[in-house]
């Protein structure tokens, strides 16, 4: 026996069910979706990628080893403690492995920290340039990022203390900041924590610290250790070499460190991933290497472009932020477009304000000469 199908113009809809469909937390279409470095570039020949502030000597070969030796295990779920790689970071930084916690990068901790702290219409503060990740884990969480503006391109911790209203549940502070490099005083980092209510938390983003050589400076380890409403996240992605494992750590107080372990992945870091941070985070030959790699390339590489007529913030980070003055034809975009075209990488600037300025990574010094004679050509200065 067959059943006849009504052609579908005879078909009746019920105007209710048309109306029911899947609909998304309003603040998720608020989001405008982040936008990562540009990798590649059409052509043949070599190519020198200085857009997403990856480390130009790569990863420790003890952590390529370690992460070859756990190939061997790929059968079995990894420990879901991380317990290797967090006593290994509590070895290196004297922190108690209890007080740490692992991650699929530290997107994931930020993205977890918003879905801890954050209900509906709860406010996030973040600075004007600060990392495009805040605001869209805030929004993700149904939480309202509040942007407060900053001086000479650096956090102002006054403006950020007159943002907080009753509903301010979480602060994200990047230091140093992705993309300026610029960086808050230990001092002023510290009076911020102190002046927050201490139902808000105060997230200290210090991906780029390993870089900072500051007498002044301070990760904000410390505040972590001894405050109740501090956090401090790192990364494995930067000095370490390590970005496509995407590994980043936290540590702070024992009562929000157990509120993440609640809503994290149970198995959230892969195996090969603990195993090669781990051998990274005892390699310290290899961070002291990179360290020194930046410490010469950084300074002479700003004076260059400096001398090429370019105002470059300075930078305690692996980056420079490079401003284009927008007269006689110095564009940020028609920079960036004649990089290209010699097939090098670096990182636009619009969706952080800065709509007339490049990010360039402290790469090798081949790419950054290739970068400054790029610069001469088009400034007429070769």
């Amino acid at each position: 026996m067959t059943t006849s199908v009504p052609p579908l113009s005879a078909t009746r809809f019920d105007p209710i069910s048309q109306s029911a469909r899947p609909r998304a937390r309003a603040s998720i279409l608020e989001i405008k979706p982040y936008v990562p470095g540009k990798s590649s570039v059409t052509g043949e020949g070599k190519v020198h990628k200085l857009s997403s502030n990856e480390s130009p000597l790569g990863p420790s070969p003890a952590a390529v080893e370690a992460m070859k030796a756990a190939a061997e295990t790929l059968a079995l779920y990894p420990d879901p403690g991380a317990t290797k790689l967090r006593e290994a970071i509590g070895r290196r930084y004297g922190l108690d492995p209890e007080r740490i916690v692992c991650s699929a990068g530290s997107d994931e901790l930020i993205a977890l920290l918003c879905h801890a702290f954050l209900s509906e219409g709860d406010e996030m503060i973040q600075t004007r340039h600060g990392f495009n990740i805040y605001a869209i884990a805030a929004l993700t969480a149904g939480g309202k990022p509040i942007f407060t503006e900053e001086k000479d391109l650096t956090a102002d911790v006054d403006a950020i203390l007159a943002a907080v209203t009753p509903r301010t549940r979480l602060v994200f502070i990047a230091n140093p900041n992705n993309p300026t490099g610029t960086y808050v005083p230990f001092a002023d980092l510290k009076r911020l924590a102190e002046g927050l209510p201490k139902d808000v938390v105060l997230v200290i983003d210090a991906a780029y610290a390993e870089y900072v050589r500051r007498n002044d400076y301070s990760s904000g380890l410390e505040l972590a250790a001894t405050m109740p409403n501090v956090v401090m996240i790192r990364t494995f992605s930067k000095i370490h070499g390590l970005a496509a494992l995407r590994i980043g750590w936290l540590y702070g107080p024992a009562e929000i460190v157990s509120v993440l372990h609640r809503i994290r992945g149970p198995f959230n870091v892969s195996g090969p991933a603990i195993a090669a941070a781990a051998a990274a985070m005892d390699d310290v030959g290899h961070v002291e290497r990179s360290v020194d790699h930046n410490e010469t390339l950084l300074p002479w590489f700003t004076d260059e472009l400096r001398a090429l007529g370019l105002d470059v913030t300075p930078s305690a980070a692996n980056f420079v932020l490079v401003h284009f003055p927008d007269e006689d034809g110095r564009r940020a975009i028609d920079a960036d477009m004649a990089l290209q075209d010699a097939r090098i990488i670096v990182r636009r600037m619009e969706s952080y304000f800065l709509p007339n300025a490049l990010r360039i990574t402290i790469g090798s010094e081949e790419a950054l000469r290739a970068t400054l004679a790029v610069f001469a050509r088009l400034l007429g200065k070769d």
